[in-house]
């Protein structure tokens, strides 16, 4: 069996019907890990690019066998297929999916940073991540979730009514795909074409 890690991811939207994109968004991370909880949802304002509609927000908790490079391929394909497509900087977006933490892992690359660099910064992300891991300890500040948030405007994350659905584990493990390194899309799910 292989090893199952511990991963936090951080959802937003704040196009078309934003809680239904919220749920498929969880749905479809369903079928690549083993969703363990949902905080509540969140109503935010904008961060960076304010000239934009509010954002809902959540954090999930869940496990998975698959490493930080391949989750993150396929939180991309997932994202596509979502409806994402390439705008400006903290712009809008149908959805967004970013790997907060993964175990106690730190990676610093171009295309992957974890923990997520800006953590400490957004309540968007602290305030809903201490609805599921209040004393989860972030592994470069040595901080607990609680005591990070406490340097963030807690009322910038209104949390609004609803509550998403934790979809079923899935039935077997995400694998790769035979051609995953010569099209960089590691999943059998559907092994579609890569999206760079």
């Amino acid at each position: 069996m292989q090893q199952q890690n511990l991963v936090f991811l951080g959802l937003g939207t704040n196009l078309g019907d934003r809680q239904q994109q919220l749920q498929d968004a969880v749905n479809a991370l369903g079928r690549i890990l083993t969703v363990d909880a949902i905080s509540h949802i969140y109503e935010t304002d904008p961060w960076g690019d304010v000239d934009q509609p509010d954002f809902l927000n959540i954090c999930l908790a869940g496990t998975t066998a698959l490493t930080p490079q391949e989750l993150l391929r396929a939180i991309k394909l997932i994202e596509h297929d979502l409806g994402r497509r390439a705008t400006r900087r903290w712009g809008p977006r149908v959805i967004d999916i970013d790997i907060l933490f993964y175990s106690n892992v730190i990676i610093d690359t171009p295309d992957l940073q974890i923990p997520h660099p800006h953590i400490a910064e957004r309540a968007f992300v602290l305030v809903p991540l201490a609805d599921i891991a209040p004393n989860l300890i972030h592994p470069q500040t040595n901080q607990a979730t609680e005591a990070l948030l406490r340097h963030v405007d807690r009322a910038a994350a209104r949390r609004i009514a609803g509550q998403l659905t934790i979809p079923e584990p899935p039935t077997e493990a995400a694998v790769p795909c035979e051609n995953a390194k010569a099209e960089n899309e590691p999943y059998q799910h559907d092994c579609e074409p890569s999206l760079t």
